[in-house]
């Protein structure tokens, strides 16, 4: 039925609709990277977030609009506080039946404080590249990477040239246009 999210002041300002203004109107993937409404919306509906989810057809869709609008962000002073040391919040979910579900954090994975396991980043890198190259260059780069420091550098530079320019997506859909540029 309604969310709630107490935050430090730094990401309130800036994705939770404070200095940079309300983060519930939603319409396009300017607006969706940096609104905490919209991210929290998806992560919740589809397990993440991920490119998929900044998809235009996505950000409009009629689950992640009305889920967004249930999600009330407000800065919280001791969590403030507490960072730039820790990333700390108060999830609040309160159901249909008034009752709550309550989570607290103060990271995240990835977080200086939980790094990434080398075989969280490598699902990811794979996930993310899926599309864009084969199994086998994944693996190839994944290698090089994972031995950065015993590789010469061109070996990598050899691995990245080997992916097609026009198999890259765009960093928006929407051309640039003066109503959407930054």
């Amino acid at each position: 039925n309604r969310i709630d999210v107490e935050i430090f002041d730094v990401a309130y300002k800036i994705i939770g609709g404070g200095e940079e203004g309300d983060k519930t109107v939603v319409r396009i993937k300017e607006q969706a990277d940096h609104s905490l409404p919209y991210i929290l919306a998806v992560a919740l509906i589809d397990n993440q977030v991920m490119p998929e989810q900044y998809q235009p057809v996505r950000i409009i869709s009629n689950d992640a609009q009305t889920l967004l609008r249930k999600i009330h962000i407000q800065p919280n002073n001791e969590f403030s506080n507490r960072f730039p040391g820790e990333m700390p919040c108060r999830i609040t979910i309160t159901l249909n039946d008034g009752s709550t579900l309550i989570k607290n954090k103060s990271d995240y994975e990835g977080f200086h404080t939980r790094p990434m396991s080398w075989e969280t980043v490598s699902r990811k890198f794979e996930q993310l590249c899926e599309k864009y190259i084969d199994s086998k260059l994944q693996k190839e780069m994944e290698s090089a990477v994972f031995d950065l420091d015993q590789i010469n550098i061109n070996q990598l530079i050899d691995l990245l040239s080997k992916v097609k320019n026009n198999n890259v997506e765009t960093a928006s859909e929407e051309p640039e246009t003066a109503t959407n540029s930054r």
